[in-house]
């Protein structure tokens, strides 16, 4: 075919299936070239380069994984999909892990296969793009080097991937840095607070619903899948979903299908899954308060951002960008005190903490010098206290969040670490407690 047409490789042992994916690649307006097993695939790559590879899992002398190893071993820079068995979740998560871009479940749905072709072409981003957007995630300290590196591999794949850090150490940065170094930087983006959503409205919530499916559905409304079509679903603080949804975002995941609330059909969603949450999921699995299958699932690319008391040393240097981003670099300056206490600070909050109290100390700082007063940052252990209340041993702020800290530590131990009964029991609503320890770090595995 015409030169600057891609070409497609296609690897498998079964002509009658070749036949088929030639056909409709073709009818796509792409050049393919055959390969009836892995000895003939290693010798066609020596051969030219491709846009993209599709590897059947099984064949005679060897599997989709060897294909993608091979592909990976010889740096060669195309996206490869694998078609695995109907069913058989594990092949393609290890397909996944080991660097597929995707994979495709027999019997092949032509939707589904032009809809991971054109994603795969899109490959790959431009590299200085890549360093620019990347450069917004401060720090060099080893931790976040490698978070950085892993992020842009990532981005190349379709693979998903759960984010984990404490709260305010840049999840949600870093599942859109991800998405804007991908193939679907240029479609939809739909985060979603898991932990936001009543359950009896979940299901409608994620699958959308038909006109009629219930009171009030007085017209046909998408869910959270159709409006990520083609581009990527963030589940934030996965883990608060309860089990019954588990089961059925399962099946969404793995069938790439969802059925609105009252209809009768399922239709297909193209959509990229990433998540996260400040729990450890895996500990979650051993309670019993999330299914391993989902986590198997979810867990295919692990990403984990560091806390900020992991990286002191790049403290300064992130205090003085973000100093830089808020318009203040210009009209203040830290002094070398200031930012003596700022780095020997442990930063429960992290990043989003530090914003917080660069914000602080901007409005109250004099002549555009901070200093570390204007920081009002509780002392650290074994440095002087400052003004006490009640003849007690805390500043005031510092001695509120100890009360509400262990009002909350009480009622969460009182009721088994239940948060919606331990929010009944404080007289505040679910939300207001899940924003009550964020702000705190209180993780629910705290003894009193």
């Amino acid at each position: 075919m015409g030169a600057g047409i891609p070409n497609v490789l296609i690897v498998d042992d079964e002509p009658d299936i070749l036949e088929l994916l030639e056909l409709a690649l073709t009818r796509m307006g792409l050049d393919v070239t055959r390969a009836s097993g892995l000895s003939e695939a290693k010798a066609r790559l020596g051969e030219r380069r491709y846009a993209m590879c599709l590897t059947d899992m099984r064949m005679a002398d060897g599997t989709g994984l060897d294909v993608v190893q091979h592909i990976s071993e010889s740096n060669l820079d195309l996206p490869v999909a694998v078609i695995t068995a109907h069913g058989n979740m594990e092949n393609a998560v290890a397909a996944l892990k080991a660097g597929a871009f995707d994979y495709l479940s027999k019997p092949v749905s032509l939707e589904q296969l032009r809809a991971l072709v054109t994603s795969a072409l899109r490959l790959p981003a431009g590299a200085g793009q890549t360093e620019r957007s990347l450069s917004s995630l401060l720090g060099e300290a080893p931790a976040m080097q490698q978070a950085r590196d892993l992020i842009a591999r990532v981005a190349r794949s379709q693979a998903p991937v759960h984010i984990s850090g404490e709260s305010g150490s840049g999840k949600e940065m870093a599942a859109r840095l991800i998405v804007e170094q991908s193939a679907r930087c240029g479609q939809p983006f739909i985060a979603v607070n898991c932990g936001a959503i009543p359950e009896n409205l979940m299901e409608s919530e994620f699958f959308g619903y038909r006109k009629g499916a219930f009171t009030g559905a007085d017209k046909d409304r998408d869910g959270f899948f159709q409006a990520a079509n083609q581009g990527t679903l963030l589940l934030d603080e996965v883990a608060e979903l309860p089990l019954a949804m588990q089961v059925k975002l399962l099946r969404a995941i793995q069938e790439k299908r969802v059925r609105r609330v009252g209809a009768t059909e399922e239709e297909a969603v193209d959509v990229r899954i990433l998540s996260a949450t400040h729990h450890d999921l895996a500990e979650c699995v051993r309670e019993g308060s999330f299914r391993q299958d989902l986590y198997y699932r979810l867990n295919v690319i692990a990403l984990r951002m560091p806390a900020l008391r992991e990286i002191h040393e790049d403290i300064p240097q992130i205090a003085q960008q973000l100093l830089t981003r808020m318009g203040g670099a210009q009209a203040a300056r830290f002094s070398p005190a200031a930012l003596k206490v700022l780095s020997a600070y442990d930063f429960p909050g992290n990043v989003r903490e530090l914003e917080n109290v660069i914000e602080r100390a901007l409005a109250l700082c004099t002549d555009g010098l901070i200093q570390p007063d204007d920081l009002q940052l509780k002392p650290m252990v074994g440095e002087p206290q400052q003004a006490t209340v009640g003849g007690g041993k805390y500043p005031l702020t510092d001695y509120l969040d100890r009360v509400e800290r262990e009002a909350i530590l009480e009622a969460l131990h009182q009721t088994h670490f239940n948060r919606t009964a331990a929010a009944k029991i404080l007289g505040v609503t679910f939300r207001a407690l899940r924003y009550r320890m964020d702000r705190l770090s209180i993780t629910g595995k705290e003894k009193l």
